[in-house]
Order: C-alpha cells, then sequence, then structure tokens
C-alpha cells in the first residue's frame, strides 16, 4: 500500500502525541489508536501502518542488547545499564544474553549502533589484516 505524504504527516504528528519527555507512553498510543479507529480520517489506514513502522523503528532505537561470553554478575549489569542511560537517555529496555562463540568481552547493539569489544571481533580483525 502506498502511503501518501499527508498520512506520513498526520502519522508523525500522532507518533510525536504520544510522546511524554522523549519516550514513548504506551497508554497515549493505545488512546491515540482507538481515536483513530473511531472518528476514521481519509486514509485512516495507511495512517494506522506508518505509525506502526515509526513504533517499531522507536521500540528497536530503544532496545539494548548485550551479549556477553559469561553470565555477567548484577552489579556489571547495573554499570553497564547506567554507562548506556547516560549516553542515550531514559526508556531503554535492556536484555542481556550469553553467547559463549564470542571467548569474552562484551557485544552491545542499541538500535544500529554496535560496540564490539569480543574477542572473537578481535580474532576476525586479526584474521583479515593477514
Amino acid at each position: 500500500m502506498k502511503i501518501s505524504k499527508q498520512a506520513r504527516r498526520d502519522a508523525k504528528q500522532l507518533f510525536r502525541s504520544c510522546l511524554v519527555k522523549g519516550v514513548l507512553d504506551e497508554a497515549r498510543v493505545r488512546q491515540a489508536v482507538k481515536r483513530v479507529l473511531e472518528v476514521k480520517p481519509r486514509g485512516y489506514l495507511a495512517i494506522l501502518s506508518h505509525m506502526e513502522r515509526l513504533l517499531k523503528l522507536d521500540l528497536e532505537r530503544r532496545t539494548a542488547r548485550v551479549e556477553s561470553a559469561i553470565a555477567l554478575g548484577p552489579e556489571l549489569q547495573t554499570k553497564i545499564q547506567a554507562g548506556l542511560t547516560k549516553t542515550y537517555g531514559q526508556g531503554l529496555i535492556f536484555s542481556f544474553n550469553q553467547n559463549p562463540a564470542l571467548l569474552g568481552g562484551l557485544r552491545i547493539k542499541v538500535g544500529s549502533d554496535v560496540y564490539d569489544t569480543s574477542i572473537q571481533a578481535r580474532l576476525a580483525a586479526l584474521q583479515e589484516s593477514f
């Protein structure tokens, strides 16, 4: 389905109205979607489709995935959370996973930013240099 410029603008405006201090408010999103479905303005399906895309992008941008070779202790997890919150702001959703293939170090992904200090990445870079 092709989305008109007006539908994109309306979806962006609707998305911005759901933000509270730069963080998406789930209750406001539900209210906004419910209101659009009640009123059914011109091109409402396109508006909702683009709104869904914006919500997915925001969720991805606000998700921090931390991988390590061994399980991290609670104090280290807290330090990582504090550092990432300082860099990216409030509202991050954290997920800590264990990946033995890393051999050591960390791989942190927040949105499209990737910080890879794993031994696996260093060995791959070394292999490419030869």
